[in-house]
């Protein structure tokens, strides 16, 4: 089993050696597993347990203080399963696991994706906020009252004009999505992912605590088919980075597109995040995986990324 992960594109992160040697453990679980979406599953778990990235715990903290978790999975077969806006949801993962593999649909969302997790022993009611999270929430004066009133808080938070897609500009930032001054340190893009192969198939997924700040019920691109995760026979890619943006071009599937042309993981990692940034102007990066090996590509100032063959 070969298997790439991700824990996001972004800023620098301050401790970027512990980062490290959770990816490399995640990469490494993967290859002891059966399948290759039994690899991604397992890859992915130590990810959504670890504070250190935004998925599952820690997760970031929408507008009405709520982690809702986001993710989706597709096998080379173009099975798919995704599952979004799961509050107290620690491995959305897994829950896309049991849409793909359990259910004919290929998307479930809310109270109802909860349930089916619960009746397929994915733990929920999991607190999610970290002091950290929870903190930061806080200090930025929570509103309290309707959607319109979240809206207004939201613009000078999430972004808007050329940062609608998240890139931090809008709030003096950078294109990590972290602001000059420093108070926002929110983990916005350390969305996490996963791509597999046993030699003959392909297994794709993609994980998030979404974006800090963000109207309570948003979901981005992460579990949309495509945007945050694709596969086909070829091979499989997963994204992250500025959800609107990456949905509106459906980074991933373009990722995939270029290996169907012929070309290699890499070449097809790169060609994706230079459309992408051409087209957007935002952040992002993803991982490809191919027969030959792996790829990854981003424009942002970070993205960790681990590799492990059994």
């Amino acid at each position: 089993m070969r298997v790439v992960v991700h824990g996001g594109a972004g800023g620098v992160p301050d401790e970027p050696a512990p980062r490290q040697a959770v990816l490399d453990e995640a990469a490494a679980r993967g290859t002891d597993a059966r399948t290759p979406i039994d690899a991604v599953e397992a890859a992915l778990a130590p990810l959504e347990s670890s504070p250190r990235f935004n998925a599952g715990v820690g997760g970031a903290a929408q507008s009405d203080g709520v982690v809702r978790t986001d993710a989706g999975v597709m096998t080379s077969d173009r099975e798919i399963g995704a599952a979004c806006s799961m509050p107290g949801v620690e491995h959305a993962a897994s829950v896309a696991r049991v849409v793909h593999s359990e259910t004919p649909h290929i998307f479930v969302s809310g109270e109802h994706a909860v349930e089916l997790a619960e009746e397929f022993d994915v733990e929920t009611g999991v607190d999610l906020l970290t002091e950290a999270t929870r903190e930061r929430y806080e200090a930025e004066d929570p509103p309290r009252g309707g959607p319109r009133e979240h809206l207004d808080w939201l613009a000078t938070r999430f972004g808007s004009g050329d940062d609608r897609a998240g890139n931090g500009s809008g709030s003096g930032g950078t294109r990590d999505g972290g602001g000059d001054d420093g108070k926002r340190g929110a983990p916005d893009h350390d969305t996490v992912g996963a791509v597999a192969s046993d030699g003959e198939t392909f297994a794709a997924a993609t994980s998030t605590g979404g974006r800090s700040f963000a109207l309570a019920g948003r979901v981005g691109d992460v579990p949309q088919v495509g945007s945050g995760f694709f596969c086909t026979e070829a091979g499989g890619a997963s994204a992250t980075g500025a959800g609107e943006d990456i949905a509106r071009v459906t980074l991933s599937r373009r990722a995939v597109d270029f290996l169907d042309e012929g070309v290699g993981a890499q070449a097809a990692a790169d060609r994706a995040i230079d459309e992408f940034d051409e087209i957007t102007g935002s952040g992002a990066g993803v991982i490809v995986l191919d027969d030959d090996g792996a790829g990854s590509a981003f424009n942002t100032d970070g993205m960790q990324t681990s590799v492990a063959r059994e």
